[in-house]
């Protein structure tokens, strides 16, 4: 019925959109539009039946209940109180019937339109099939009444064919119309979810594009393919610096990327998307792009996305910008080479001059003495000097030999006995007579340097610092113990990073740069070891030094970061990128420096 009417309305609107009025009208054309067919067909056919008052009363009955349904405000009256129009649809469809029933057959199965009304209507969704089934069997019963005549079995039956066929008509449709309004009702249902879940849906794009905007990072999203997904407003900035001058756009073989700041062209095949697109993930690829004087450094990140299969679906680019970091970065080492050749030129002339007086055999023995110490420790800062400038390139090289490492540790001991002394710290060592193995006994000695100069330096209350060599197995542990100040647990595990001071190294005002436990660990890593800090504030300090008793060969290689195969990268040991850290705020002792004692009193004669 819902379709029937939608095509009278000529399908512009929905049935259920219209007014109430607009509604029971257009249910009631369909017998009004038939009756006025029947009728005028009547008149030119069947010239007898024009004057039949019941086919002329149908007609004016029909037009009647027309008129009605556009003058009555139903939805001013009851709910269902139109139906009364089908119910009284049934009188002229009877009169109909009774008039030309010797000359029009068929005219009762109109009865079907109000039928199909009732069930159309959804206001009896049980009882509309039966109640049509009712009045049917009283269209067809009633005149046989009226005028009255003699009822019997052969004469009630013989109509009762109508009656059951729009009972059946009425019970298909009324099936069929019970199904359609549960999948319409599902429908509505999945309409109602559907139109939710696209609000959640839209309303997170939302959110994500408004974080995507906020961040300062480039941000990419290729499908398997290769095509732009997704791009924030901060790489579209990156995308128009790398294009060639005059194009508003391009594809990655086309951007100016290169490979370092000289400008290197970096190959197709290695540029970050085209990586991504193979399924490569990797981290802090260092990428120029654009041309100076805009030219930006900036720093690649890919991680490949993968559905629930494991199937590459794309992936997802990172784009830091580093220049100001890598500036930085490159500014510091240019003057950590500048001052530390500025220092090796008057060391090695130290050096030199202290070499020529110990050749003179006639020195005193206390001054042969002082010039071993002076040369000593000039030998040890020019070390120092290398190792700043090796901060800058390649990391410290080993030079292994069999040596004694109680002698290292005597000779380190020795060189700080002037100033333990002078700060009331009691030196003492725990070790066997004898212990050879494959080392660097200047590398070691630079850290034992270092851990004993540290130890005097945070312990101004003086007190027992005691250096032990230990035997064990395949390793040999070296410790050396103060009962200094100490540190908290938490610094004692950051306190070998570059330029860390901790807390009481800041408050005790104790001078240092926060290098010398950086230089530790890698000499001691370097040897295939380990050194860990144990400390507790006001209980002392222990560094323990575990190193392979077979000797560093291969060690080398051990701790060598592993490439890629990327043009650049940035090593976590050389800069951190994106992480701006105040280096006045970092805490931790500070080793690295090594005090020249004081030359002896001479005796007078």
């Amino acid at each position: 019925m819902d379709r029937l009417l939608t095509v009278l309305s000529l399908d512009r609107i929905s049935f259920h959109e219209l007014s109430m009025r607009s509604r029971v009208l257009l249910s009631q054309m369909p017998l009004f539009v038939t009756t006025v067919v029947l009728v005028a067909g009547i008149w030119v056919v069947h010239e007898p039946l024009r004057g039949d008052l019941r086919v002329q009363l149908a007609l004016a009955l029909t037009v009647v209940l027309t008129v009605l349904c556009v003058l009555v405000p139903w939805d001013r009256l009851p709910d269902g109180a139109f139906l009364a129009v089908p119910v009284l649809d049934f009188v002229p469809i009877t009169l109909l019937r009774e008039g030309t029933q010797s000359t029009v057959t068929g005219v009762g199965i109109m009865a079907a339109l109000p039928v199909i009304w009732f069930i159309g209507s959804g206001r009896l969704p049980r009882a509309s099939a039966p109640l049509g089934f009712l009045l049917t069997l009283a269209m067809v019963w009633i005149p046989l009444l009226v005028p009255p005549r003699p009822l019997s079995a052969e004469l009630l039956t013989a109509p009762l064919l109508i009656p059951f066929m729009l009972l059946g008509i009425g019970l298909t449709v009324q099936v069929l119309s019970n199904s359609m309004e549960r999948q319409n009702a599902e429908l509505e249902a999945k309409d109602a979810e559907l139109r939710r879940l696209l609000a959640v849906t839209a309303r997170r794009e939302r959110l994500l594009d408004t974080v995507l905007d906020t961040v300062d990072v480039g941000v990419l999203a290729i499908d398997e393919h290769g095509h732009d997904v997704l791009m924030n407003r901060h790489q579209h900035r990156i995308h128009d610096l790398s294009l060639p001058e005059g194009m508003s756009d391009g594809a990655e073989a086309e951007l100016r990327v290169f490979a370092d700041a000289d400008g290197t062209p970096l190959p197709v095949d290695r540029r970050p998307a085209l990586r991504a697109i193979r399924g490569e993930s990797f981290s802090d690829v260092l990428i120029w792009a654009g041309e100076p004087p805009v030219q930006r450094v900036l720093s690649v990140s890919a991680r490949v996305l993968r559905d629930e299969d494991g199937r590459t679906e794309g992936s997802v680019l990172s784009f830091n910008d580093v220049t100001e970091l890598v500036t930085a970065l490159q500014a510091k080492d240019d003057f950590v080479a500048g001052v530390s050749h500025e220092l090796r030129t008057p060391l090695t002339s130290i050096r030199g001059y202290t070499e020529l007086l110990a050749m003179d055999g006639r020195l005193p023995g206390h001054v042969r003495s002082g010039l071993e110490v002076i040369e000593r420790n000039a030998d040890q800062l020019l070390v120092l000097v290398e190792d700043l400038l090796r901060t800058a390139g390649p990391g410290l090289e080993l030079q292994p030999v069999e040596a004694d490492l109680v002698q290292v540790v005597q000779q380190s001991v020795a060189a700080a006995g002037v100033r333990a002394t002078g700060a009331g710290v009691d030196l003492r060592v725990d070790a066997p007579s004898r212990l050879v193995l494959p080392c660097d006994p200047v590398r070691l000695g630079q850290v034992l340097d270092n851990l004993l100069s540290n130890a005097i330096k945070y312990s101004p209350d003086g007190g027992p610092v005691t250096v032990r060599v230990v035997p064990a197995g395949a390793t040999v542990q070296v410790q050396v113990a103060d009962r200094g100040m100490g540190m908290r647990p938490e610094d004692a595990e950051n306190v070998f990073g570059r330029f860390f001071r901790s807390r009481n190294a800041r408050m005790s005002a104790i001078p240092g740069l926060g290098l010398g436990l950086a230089v530790v660990r890698e000499i001691v890593q370097r040897h295939g070891g380990t050194v860990r800090c144990d400390s507790a504030p006001g209980e002392g300090t222990v560094f323990t030094l575990t190193l392979p008793a077979a000797g560093p060969a291969g060690a080398e290689d051990g701790d060598r970061a592993e490439r890629d195969g990327s043009p650049a990268v940035l090593e976590p040991d050389r800069a951190v990128v994106g992480q701006h850290q105040d280096l006045a705020a970092l805490d931790g002792p500070v080793l690295g420096q090594q005090e020249v004692p004081a030359a002896p009193q001479r005796e007078e004669p």
